[in-house]
């Protein structure tokens, strides 16, 4: 008999965590993510598991550096400027192709940010290669604690299987949203062995010798061909009556829930509009927006931020059909919400009707 309980997404994420099988969690409280943290230091240790809360964001990302070169399923959570002190770490991780997960359940920033509000506005850094150098992690955004739940065991997966970083980006919104969450471990076939196992060259088949972190213009090379391989198999997205529409809505997470529901008010005021919602945001699905929107013939980008995802949704519509923003600041900045949080539904409608 599946469970079915009353959870907030960040309860969720620490049990799906948990359920992949992980086996050491290292990280730092910081709002809005600091139940993630408490439901570890409880729990992991019943199950004979690592918990160890770090001295800072810095120490939780080389614990996790660590912890993954042991050939460990590993994870940390953090927020906002706590995710930008492990941008170091985890260049170091992704150069060394170590497999572990972090959930950021971002909050608005920059600086030291808010962690009272809503807040989509860890984005760019997260698609765009937190760290130096040139590489890419997975990132995943839920837009619901069962969300939250289900794709952090598949980034456990996602992780393994390309030996990468692969980073849940959640939000205040889904972090703290309760909802009822069916609680199923999911199959997703035997685990890809870890490529780098360092335990000491007292066991058999032991290293005493770090991975490789280093990456010149070969490795460059072999990994532009394994994020190809990533993107052509594992980018996710949905679409949400967008089948007829002649306007299209792109949202993605929580925002994405208050899409879907402008969406059912304009239907029931006639309005054929339909939603497009990236599920993976690295790699994110270009071209299947860009052929909802060249059928739906325009699109409203609605971002709690200053349009980072509209920047990806301009470029991969190439400038063939009409694109708007409501964000929290910037461009046709949303004056109802100018410090971030919810941007609520009827406030989407009343911009949709606007611009049709």
């Amino acid at each position: 008999m599946v469970e079915k309980i009353l959870i907030d997404g960040n309860e969720a994420a620490a049990r799906g965590a948990i359920d992949a099988g992980c086996e050491g969690y290292f990280g730092y409280p910081i709002t809005p993510q600091s139940e993630i943290t408490e439901y570890m230091s409880r729990e992991m240790h019943k199950l004979d598991r690592v918990f160890c809360q770090s001295q800072s964001e810095l120490g939780s990302i080389y614990m996790l550096f660590g912890g993954a070169m042991s050939g460990k399923r590993t994870m940390t959570s953090t927020s906002g400027c706590g995710f930008a002190l492990m941008a170091e770490g985890i260049s170091y991780i992704c150069a060394s192709e170590l497999p572990c997960v972090i959930v950021n359940v971002a909050r608005m920033g920059p600086g030291i940010g808010t962690g009272g509000q809503g807040g989509q506005t860890d984005y760019a850094f997260a698609t765009k290669a937190p760290g130096h150098g040139g590489h890419r992690c997975i990132v995943i955004a839920p837009w619901s604690p069962q969300e939250v739940y289900d794709q952090t065991q598949l980034a456990f997966h996602l992780a393994d299987k390309y030996g990468i970083a692969v980073i849940v980006l959640s939000d205040f919104i889904v972090g703290r949203m309760a909802e009822s969450v069916e609680l199923k471990t999911l199959d997703f076939g035997p685990r890809t062995p870890p490529k780098v196992v360092v335990c000491g060259s007292g066991k058999k088949g032991g290293r005493t010798a770090a991975p490789n972190t280093g990456g010149g213009p070969g490795w460059h090379l072999a990994h532009r061909e394994k994020y190809r391989k990533i993107a052509d198999a594992e980018t996710r997205w949905e679409t949400y009556m967008a089948e007829d529409a002649n306007f299209l809505i792109a949202a993605y997470g929580s925002t994405a829930r208050m899409a879907k529901s402008a969406v059912d008010l304009a239907r029931a005021e006639g309005l054929k509009v339909g939603l497009f919602r990236p599920i993976t945001v690295w790699p994110f699905p270009a071209k299947e927006l860009r052929e909802a929107a060249l059928t739906a013939g325009e699109v409203l980008v609605v971002e709690d931020g200053i349009g980072e995802m509209h920047d990806d949704v301009e470029a991969a519509l190439q400038g063939r059909v009409p694109l708007h923003l409501l964000g929290a600041w910037g461009r046709n900045v949303n004056l109802t919400n100018p410090g971030g949080g919810i941007i609520h539904q009827e406030r989407i409608l009343e911009e949709v009707k606007r611009l049709i």
